[in-house]
């Protein structure tokens, strides 16, 4: 008897091996995640016990968030809509090459296994009070359960989805960050979204929040076909990216009317009136194009 518990391993002092990344999973009910990888064909990547892998896994709660940002009734709805392709790359945005503790994770950027413009895509880590993560819509997600050891590397518990770039188009990326919740509000009012949501590709300079709220008494007075011209003013056809804005040149807008591009710490761009918007961020990069975040709605004249 003897001679046969230790042949398979039956001793009382032999502990069952950890789970893999997929049990964890399992395990914690993480049901959006795993509906999602299979449709992502990743599930036999997250189960490879040979792998040693990071996995930074949202919630449930996560997935159903951006499904609500996305105009989805639901999680399941999304992943039942979303291309495979698409959430593949979701997906492995959330995923890097090596297992990390979170005493590993040093503030800066950390490389995924999702690769855009022909590069690993990158997160930016936080470590101060905990574990954050700033992804490509310029979102943070936390840390919120850390160093779930798994057989095939660790999961980290994250509290919301992760955007990567160059999968969801422009009024999706706006959708997703609530700094452009004004921004997104007037699109649809001047019927845009579908324009913005096209092939394009459009450089959109992007009003915050505080940007809209210090204009809020004018837009409200505004048509919606003053709306659109206002926001058609915001927008380059064609994709420039931060390395390639002519400073010093005026560039039409898609409205027709001009604005011209200032080099600065920060650049900032002037538009009818005296006063000049600085451009906050850059290269946001979505599937039909980039957005440059900006600190003032732009004023074309006339409106």
């Amino acid at each position: 008897m003897s001679l046969l518990l230790a042949a398979c391993g039956g001793g009382d002092d032999d502990d069952p091996p950890p789970p893999t990344i997929a049990e964890v999973a399992q395990q914690q009910g993480f049901t959006a995640l795993l509906a999602a990888s299979t449709k992502a064909g990743l599930s036999t990547t997250l189960a490879d016990p040979s792998a040693q892998l990071t996995v930074f896994a949202p919630t449930n709660a996560a997935f159903g968030t951006l499904a609500t940002q996305l105009g989805f009734a639901s999680a399941d709805a999304m992943v039942t809509a979303l291309p495979a392709d698409a959430l593949a790359s979701l997906l492995r945005y959330h995923v890097l090459g090596s297992k990390k503790m979170a005493a590993d994770l040093s503030a800066g950027t950390q490389a995924t296994l999702y690769s855009f413009g022909n590069a690993p895509a990158t997160l930016t880590v936080g470590t101060t009070g905990g574990v954050t993560l700033q992804d490509a819509a310029l979102t943070s997600a936390r840390v919120v359960t850390a160093d779930v050891q798994a057989r095939n590397g660790v999961v980290h518990v994250v509290d919301k989805v992760l955007v990567p770039p160059g999968v969801l188009n422009i009024v999706q990326m706006a959708q997703v960050n609530t700094l452009f919740e004004p921004l997104v509000a007037a699109v649809v009012k001047a019927n845009l979204q579908g324009t913005l949501s096209g092939a394009g590709p459009f450089t959109v300079f992007a009003p915050t929040r505080d940007a809209f709220n210090a204009v809020a008494s004018v837009t409200a007075t505004l048509s919606n076909a003053q709306l659109a011209n206002v926001l058609t003013y915001h927008v380059l056809a064609g994709q420039v990216l931060a390395a390639g804005i002519p400073f010093g040149t005026a560039v039409p807008t898609v409205l027709g009317q001009q604005i011209t591009i200032n080099a600065g710490t920060p650049p900032t761009i002037r538009d009818s009136t005296t006063v000049s918007a600085r451009i906050t961020a850059t290269d946001v990069r979505a599937s039909n194009g980039v957005i440059h975040v900006i600190d003032k709605v732009l004023i074309p004249n006339p409106i």
